[in-house]
């Protein structure tokens, strides 16, 4: 049963918990994944309770900074607090330790509903002019080189290689962001896709006419 005192609960612990966070997965990124989600579940339905604690929770602990299931065991004890009832925390659970890109190669294991809502909403923040500013704030974080043309995109096979690759912020548009497009789990998610998806490729050809010096 949706409980909004809970939610507000939830929201003002993931704020606390990401103040200062400077890679991009802030708080500001939370609201917006919240904010899709919400669009998202007006058209293809699911239980909007969960929807929005695997939103909330979902980089409270994010795995490429963290222990593979810290996000996970930090979201459970945090619900554990409020009683939310077990099943809910499960299936939260289960969002929060599946909902990221780990790989153009590695197998996409959200099994629900509100998981692939969840989770088609965080991808169309890392999508259009959002996306882009976040490539370049975590690229920074990560000690990436804007770009360079004797490094090529990689097609990552494993959740390690993916976290542990560093390459550049152009390459991260090939490795990642212009995948998500045909990777999305619902009709609404990939409509709203398709103009940011276009939006990324309009800047890349606009980047490398600048390299070029044609522009």
């Amino acid at each position: 049963m949706y409980n909004k005192e809970i939610i507000n609960q939830t929201q003002e612990y993931v704020k606390a918990t990401l103040k200062g966070e400077t890679t991009g997965h802030d708080w500001w990124h939370t609201y917006m994944v919240l904010k899709n989600a919400k669009t998202i579940q007006k058209h293809e339905g699911g239980d909007i309770y969960v929807i929005e604690l695997g939103s909330l929770l979902h980089d409270i602990a994010d795995w490429k900074f963290n222990e593979e299931k810290a996000g996970s065991r930090t979201a459970r004890l945090f619900l554990q607090s409020k009683e939310v009832p077990e099943s809910i925390i499960s299936h939260v659970c289960h969002i929060v330790d599946n909902v990221s890109f780990k790989g153009a190669q590695f197998e996409n294991k959200i099994a629900t509903l509100e998981g692939k809502i969840v989770q088609d909403a965080d991808r169309l923040d890392a999508m259009g002019a959002r996306g882009i500013a976040r490539a370049r704030t975590y690229g920074e974080h990560r000690g990436k080189e804007i770009y360079n043309p004797d490094i090529a995109p990689v097609m990552h096979q494993t959740s390690e290689e993916y976290r542990n690759h560093v390459g550049t912020i152009i390459n991260h548009f090939y490795e990642k962001l212009l995948l998500l497009k045909d990777r999305m789990n619902t009709k609404t998610a990939r409509k709203i896709a398709e103009g940011r998806h276009k939006f990324m490729e309009l800047y890349l050809e606009q980047f490398f006419k600048e390299w070029e010096g044609k522009a």
